[in-house]
């Protein structure tokens, strides 16, 4: 039972802008901190941002400022806006709770920044 998908991903030139989306279900987000996630070649996932049911969000040094969070409950979705882009922010990205349940992974969405 697939709970959580993400889209929006694709190729950007350095300095450009993409929003992705998850698309969660009810139960999961509802109740939980929703997070993104992003794996890039050869190196562990890491933490990106997160987001309460609030709307308190937390951010990595990496992409704070650059990098915007934001939930529409409503919808169940999650996004993140990110623009400024660069090569070192290439890869998979993924959305979970936070912190993340294993069992919750999807496939991701690429981003690739490249000239």
């Amino acid at each position: 039972q697939v709970q959580l998908v993400e889209s929006g991903g694709g190729l950007v030139q350095p300095g450009g802008s993409l929003r992705l989306s998850c698309a969660a279900s009810e139960t999961i987000f509802r109740s939980n901190v929703m997070g993104w996630f992003r794996q890039a070649p050869g190196k562990q996932r890491e933490f990106v941002a997160g987001i309460n049911s609030r709307g308190d969000t937390n951010y990595a040094v990496s992409v704070k400022g650059r990098f915007t969070v934001s939930r529409d409950n409503a919808k169940n979705t999650m996004y993140l806006q990110m623009n400024s882009l660069k090569p070192d922010d290439t890869a998979v990205y993924y959305c979970n709770i936070v912190p993340p349940w294993v069992a919750f992974w999807g496939r991701g969405t690429q981003v690739t920044v490249s000239s």
